[in-house]
C-alpha cells in the first residue's frame, strides 16, 4: 500500500518531469507574446472541441446505430492534448513573471467548465447509446469533480489550506482521457460494444468513487482544523 507521503512525492516528481519537457515550449510561447490567460482559453476551446466530438458520436448513434468508437478515440486524444494547457498556463505565468490573482481565478473557472463539458458529454453519450446507469455514474463523477474544487475554495476562503485527496484535477483528466481512448481503441479493434462501453463506465466509476471520497476527506480536514 502506497502511503500518502510516497504518493505525494511520486506525483511531485512526475510533475517536475513534465515541466522539464514542456518548459522549452513555454519559453517559446512567452517570446511570442502569449499570455497565461490566452493559454487557459486555448485549453477551454480544446475541451469544447472534445465535448462536441463526443456529442456528435452520440447523435450519430441515434441516426445509424454506430457507436462511433473512432470519434471516442479522437475525443480522448484531443482531451489529452489540450489538458496539457492546464499545466502550460501556470508555467507561462511563473516563468514569464505574469502571475496574477485574476489569472488564478480565470484558470479555476475555466477548469470547471472543462470538466462540466467533458464529463457532461460522456453522460449524454451514455444516455443516447442506451446506458442510463452508466450515465448516472458519469453524473455522480461530475458531482464529485465539482465538489472537490468547491470544498477547497470554501476552505481557502476561511483560511484553511485544503489540497488533500487522491482524485484531484490532473488525476481526473488522466482517467477521463484514458477511459475515452481505451473505449475507442478497443471498439475499433473489434471488442464487443458492451465491453468498450463498460471500460468508459468503469473510468467514470473510478472518478465518481474517489472524487467524492476526496471531497468528504477535505470536509473532514476542515472540521478537524476548525475544531482544533
Amino acid at each position: 500500500m502506497i502511503s500518502k507521503e510516497t504518493f505525494k512525492a511520486m506525483r511531485g516528481a512526475l510533475q517536475q518531469g513534465i515541466y522539464v519537457v514542456i518548459n522549452p515550449f513555454v519559453r517559446l510561447l512567452i517570446r511570442c507574446g502569449v499570455t497565461p490567460n490566452m493559454v487557459t482559453t486555448i485549453g477551454l476551446l480544446g475541451n469544447i472541441a472534445a465535448a462536441l466530438i463526443i456529442a456528435y458520436a452520440a447523435y450519430d448513434f441515434t441516426q445509424t446505430g454506430n457507436y462511433r468508437f473512432d470519434l471516442m478515440t479522437w475525443a480522448g486524444v484531443v482531451t489529452i492534448m489540450f489538458s496539457l494547457f492546464d499545466m502550460l498556463d501556470g508555467q507561462v505565468a511563473r516563468i514569464g513573471h505574469k502571475v496574477s490573482r485574476f489569472g488564478a481565478l480565470y484558470d479555476s473557472v475555466l477548469d470547471r467548465y472543462c470538466e462540466l463539458l467533458s464529463v457532461g458529454a460522456i453522460s449524454y453519450y451514455l444516455i443516447m447509446t442506451g446506458h442510463p446507469i452508466g450515465a448516472l455514474v458519469a453524473f455522480v463523477a461530475l458531482i464529485g469533480s465539482v465538489m472537490v474544487s468547491y470544498v477547497r475554495a470554501r476552505a481557502e476562503g476561511i483560511g484553511i489550506e485544503c489540497k488533500i485527496g487522491f482524485m484531484q484535477r490532473p488525476e481526473r483528466v488522466v482517467v477521463t482521457a484514458l477511459g475515452l481512448l481505451i473505449c475507442g481503441i478497443s471498439g475499433i479493434c473489434g471488442a464487443a460494444a458492451s465491453t468498450a462501453i463498460a471500460i468508459l463506465i468503469a473510468a467514470m466509476a473510478i472518478i465518481a468513487l474517489f472524487a467524492n471520497l476526496t471531497a468528504f476527506a477535505r470536509v473532514g480536514l476542515c472540521r478537524r482544523t476548525l475544531k482544533d
